[in-house]
């Protein structure tokens, strides 16, 4: 009878690990966008160990209703950027009990073996969009709900009179290990977290930043930190550069033009394996309204020799594969 159980269990197991792996597609993209059978948006990309980890929102509206509706996070995994991995949804909108819906935009950090993901997401009781965090033990997941709570709530940034502008969380971390999230709508924000990844440690900072809509991402590149975000309506990336992650920030013009069929624009930048890359969205794929069903992208970025960064040339060819 024993024998009869375990054998029973072995088979289960074994059914469940097929059917988790055949959720698991290969895509080899061929260019712009690199994902084609489902809508993609506001990427967000992660380099850990000898992969890139791509986060991206979903977004499923049908048509004819031209509006965001975004129910859940999905991410792709690479070895070399053009091969990807689609792994089952680790995080949606229920996972946070205290949230309402909307799964907007996010960013994945990894700090001592746990990985954190900074969701923007509609609070249930405090009126307008919050972030949440949610952990995991794997940059693939599943992910939970890290607080129980939002860390950023729409009354805490009475300043900006609309409901969205506790959005767009982007974090990094310092190389002397202080680590900080960047987020904002209208106006640009950012406060340190402290090495728990889970709590503000100190006040919320307001800065000043030429024509800033939305989309902020800060990173680093040698001796400069880089500070870019979604400007004006319909949206063009543009950039700052600064000695120091807090500033001051020197405005150095846009950086990528406003992506076609797509209002919006929302943008990743990572090195992998000695080339950096310039992930972002667009509206290519859809004919039924751009800004509410986009597609991600990738295509090379530049620095040049003083640290300013090159325009970034959009193309329908894309990438080759990283070596």
């Amino acid at each position: 009878m024993n024998y009869h159980i375990k054998l029973v269990g072995l088979i289960a197991i074994a059914l469940s690990t097929s059917i988790a792996k055949s959720q698991e597609k290969i895509i080899v993209s061929t260019g712009n966008p690199i994902i084609t059978d489902k809508y993609t948006a506001d990427p967000a990309a992660y380099v850990y160990k000898d992969s890139v980890y791509l986060y991206t929102g979903h977004d499923v509206p049908k048509a004819p209703k031209n509006s965001y509706e975004m129910h859940e996070w999905l991410v792709y995994s690479s070895a070399d950027m053009v091969t990807w991995k689609e792994h089952k949804s680790p995080l949606d909108t229920k996972a946070f009990a205290w949230a309402k819906d909307d799964a907007w935009a996010s960013q994945v950090i990894e700090r001592d073996g746990k990985f954190y993901w900074y969701v923007a997401i509609t609070h249930g009781t405090i009126h307008g969009k919050s972030i949440g965090i949610a952990v995991s033990d794997s940059p693939t997941g599943p992910f939970k709900d890290a607080l129980g709570k939002a860390l950023i709530t729409n009354d805490m940034t009475t300043d900006v009179k609309i409901s969205w502008d506790d959005i767009d969380p982007s974090v990094i971390i310092d190389d002397d290990g202080q680590a900080y999230l960047f987020w904002g709508n209208q106006k640009c924000r950012y406060v340190k977290l402290k090495k728990n990844m889970i709590e503000m440690d100190g006040p919320i900072v307001t800065l000043d930043l030429k024509e800033f809509t939305e989309a902020p991402w800060i990173h680093k590149r040698k001796d400069w930190y880089y500070l870019s975000y979604a400007s004006q309506f319909p949206e063009k990336i543009v950039y700052a550069m600064s000695k120091k992650v807090t500033g001051p920030w020197e405005y150095k013009g846009i950086l990528n033009e406003i992506a076609g069929n797509s209002n919006t624009n929302h943008q990743a930048i990572i090195n992998f394996k000695g080339k950096d890359y310039f992930v972002y969205h667009n509206g290519a794929i859809n004919n039924d309204g751009g800004s509410y069903r986009r597609s991600v992208c990738i295509d090379y970025l530049y620095y040049n020799k003083d640290g300013t960064m090159k325009r970034v040339v959009m193309t329908t060819e894309g990438i080759k594969k990283a070596n």
